[in-house]
C-alpha cells in the first residue's frame, strides 16, 4: 500500500491525470477503507446493565430507536437496559404507545422460514413483538425489537401481560410528576373494594342460579301449557263439529213434512244435542281447568325476564366491581376528541392474548384542540401514602406534559367511576394520535406516531376483528369491539402467525 501511495503521489505531481492514474487512486481508497474496517472491527454493541439495587417487576419499558436501547423500568427507577435492533428503512420498528398483549417463550414465525423469536413479547396483533435475537450493533429486523437472547429469557418471566412499552425515537426517560389531573385514589373504597368484589360475584352468581331455575320452571309450564293447548285445540273442534251437527238437524226436523221424517229427524236433533251439549261442557271444564295453568305459564316467563335483567344487572356490577381492583388506563386523543378507558379481565381469547374492557369511552374537551398537544404518558409507579406516586414520559413534543393535561378536562363521571380505587399501574396517555387501527377487545391501547416512519406496521396486515362471544363479553355487556376499524369479520390467525403479508425471506 505504501508503494501505491508513493506511485500516486508522484504521478499526481507530475501532473499526469491518466486512466491509469485514477484506476491506482482507487485502488488505494479502496483498499485504505478495507484497512481501516479491519482496525475497526464489528460495531461495538453496549453491554447489558443492571441496576445496583434490588429490583422489583417491572412496570415499563422504553425502546429507544436513535440510541438502539431498551430499558426497563420499576417502581423505583430503571432496573435494566440492554442494546436492541429495531427495523431497518421502509420496515420500521413503529414509535409510539404499546403493552405486552401475548407471551410465548418458544415462537417461531410463521412468514419468514419458521424463524426462531425465542421468548416473544407481543405488542401488536399484526406480527410486532419484543423477543430474543442476533444483534449486528445497527437496526436489522423486519419491525420487530430484537433483544439480546440470554437478556429476553430473564425478563420472560418477569413481565406480565398489559406491561407498558413505549417506543420513542429519541431517547426518553420517566421524571417524577405530580399534577391535580391525576387519579387519586380513596383509601376506604380501596379497603372496602375486595368485600365489595365478593358480595357483587356472590349476588350475580346467586342470580344466575335464580334465573337458571326460572328458566327450568318456564320449560316445565311451557310443556305443560303447550299439552293443554293441544287437548283444548281438539276440544274446541269437537264442539265445533257436533255444533255444526245439531244445527244440521235442525234444519233436518224444520224441512220435514210427514210424520215418519218428522219422528226421525226429531230424534237425530236430540241424539246431536246430547252430544253438543256434552261436547261443550268437556270445552268448558277443560278450558276452566286449564286457566290455571296458561296463567301460570305467564307468570312464569314474566319472572324469568325479571330473573334474566337481575343476572345481567348484578353480572355487570360484578364485572365492574372486579375491575374495579385492577389498574386502569385511560387514552386522551386530541385527532378524535374522545377519551377512551382499558382495564384488563384478565378472560383468556382462546387464539391468544386476554379481553380488555372497553365499556368506557366518551366526549372529552381540550382546551385549543387545533394546537398540538404531543403525545406523553403518566404512569402510576407506586403508592404514595393513601395517594399514588406518577412519572411522564413524553415522546412526542407538542406541548409540555404539564400544559397537555392544563388542557383536558377529564369528564366527572368518569373520574367518580374509576378514580377512587386507581391503583399502581395506572395510566394516563394524552396524544394527537388517534388510536391505531390494531387497538380492539384483545388490546389495551396501540398508538402510532404518524410523524414517525412505519414501514415495519404498515406493510403487514392488519388485525382482522373478531365477534367476542358471550362467554368473553360478559354478561353485563360493556365491551365496544370498535368493528369499523380495520380487519375482516373472522378469525384464521393460528398460533405464532405473525399476521405478515408476505416478505422476501430472511431474518425477522
Amino acid at each position: 500500500m505504501v508503494n501505491l501511495l508513493a506511485t500516486a503521489r508522484s504521478t499526481v505531481a507530475a501532473g499526469h491525470w491518466r486512466s491509469s492514474t485514477i484506476a491506482t487512486l482507487a485502488a488505494v481508497a479502496a483498499l485504505t477503507a478495507l484497512t481501516a474496517d479491519a482496525v475497526a472491527g464489528p460495531a461495538k454493541i453496549p453491554p447489558v446493565e443492571q441496576a445496583q439495587r434490588t429490583v422489583g417487576e417491572p412496570i415499563m419499558a422504553i425502546v429507544t430507536i436513535k440510541n438502539q436501547m431498551v430499558t426497563f423500568y420499576d417502581a423505583d427507577g430503571w432496573m435494566t437496559r440492554a442494546p436492541v435492533s429495531t427495523g431497518v428503512k421502509d420496515r420500521e420498528t413503529p414509535a409510539g404507545i404499546f403493552t405486552v398483549l401475548e407471551k410465548d417463550k418458544d415462537h417461531h414465525s410463521s412468514m419468514y422460514d419458521d424463524a426462531w423469536m425465542p421468548n416473544m413479547q407481543r405488542i401488536t396483533w399484526n406480527g410486532v413483538a419484543l423477543h430474543g435475537g442476533p444483534l449486528p450493533g445497527y437496526a436489522a429486523s423486519h419491525g420487530c425489537v430484537r433483544m439480546p437472547y440470554g437478556f429476553a429469557e430473564k425478563l420472560f418471566d418477569k413481565t406480565r401481560i398489559g406491561m407498558r412499552v413505549i417506543i420513542s425515537p429519541n431517547e426518553a426517560a420517566p421524571v417524577e410528576f405530580s399534577h391535580p389531573a391525576l387519579l387519586q385514589p380513596n383509601a376506604e373504597a380501596i379497603a372496602a373494594a375486595p368485600a365489595r368484589v365478593a358480595a357483587a360475584a356472590k349476588e350475580a352468581a346467586d342470580a344466575a342460579k335464580a334465573a337458571d331455575d326460572a328458566k327450568k320452571a318456564v320449560v316445565a309450564a311451557t310443556r305443560g301449557a303447550a299439552s293443554l293447548t293441544a287437548s283444548l285445540r281438539n276440544l274446541k273442534a269437537l264442539k265445533t263439529r257436533a255444533d255444526a251437527e245439531l244445527a244440521f238437524a235442525e234444519k233436518v226436523l224444520a224441512a220435514a213434512k210427514t210424520d215418519q221424517a218428522k219422528a226421525q229427524a226429531e230424534a237425530r236433533k236430540e241424539k246431536a244435542a246430547t252430544k253438543a251439549a256434552g261436547a261443550t261442557t268437556q270445552f268448558d271444564t277443560a278450558t276452566a281447568n286449564a286457566k290455571a295453568k296458561l296463567d301460570a305459564d305467564a307468570a312464569a316467563k314474566d319472572a324469568l325476564k325479571a330473573a334474566e335483567a337481575k343476572k345481567t344487572a348484578t353480572a355487570k356490577a360484578a364485572t365492574d366491581a372486579k375491575l374495579a381492583v385492577e389498574p386502569v388506563s385511560i387514552y386522551i386523543s386530541r385527532a378524535t376528541q374522545k377519551l377512551y378507558v382499558r382495564r384488563n379481565t384478565h378472560k383468556r381469547w382462546p387464539d391468544g392474548g386476554e379481553v380488555f374492557d372497553s365499556s368506557i369511552e366518551v366526549p372529552v374537551a381540550i382546551r385549543d384542540p387545533h394546537k398540538p398537544i404531543g403525545t406523553h404518558v403518566f404512569t402510576a409507579m407506586a403508592r404514595n401514602g393513601d395517594g399514588l406516586r406518577w412519572s411522564a414520559v413524553t415522546i412526542d413534543h407538542g406541548d409540555e406534559a404539564k400544559n397537555a393535561l392544563d388542557r383536558v378536562t377529564i369528564p366527572k363521571e368518569v373520574l367518580d367511576r374509576i378514580g377512587p380505587t386507581a391503583l399502581p399501574r395506572s395510566s394516563i396517555v394524552i396524544s394527537d394520535e388517534p388510536l391505531s387501527s390494531e387497538t380492539n377487545y384483545r388490546t389495551e391501547f396501540v398508538a402510532v406516531l404518524s410523524n414517525q416512519p412505519q414501514g415495519g406496521f404498515i406493510t403487514r396486515k392488519p388485525t382482522q376483528q373478531l365477534i367476542a362471544s358471550d362467554e368473553f363479553r360478559g354478561d353485563g355487556g360493556g365491551f365496544s369491539f370498535f368493528g369499523s376499524w380495520g380487519g375482516d369479520s373472522s378469525n384464521t390467525r393460528r398460533r405464532g402467525d405473525d399476521r405478515r403479508q408476505q416478505q422476501p425471506r430472511g431474518w425477522w
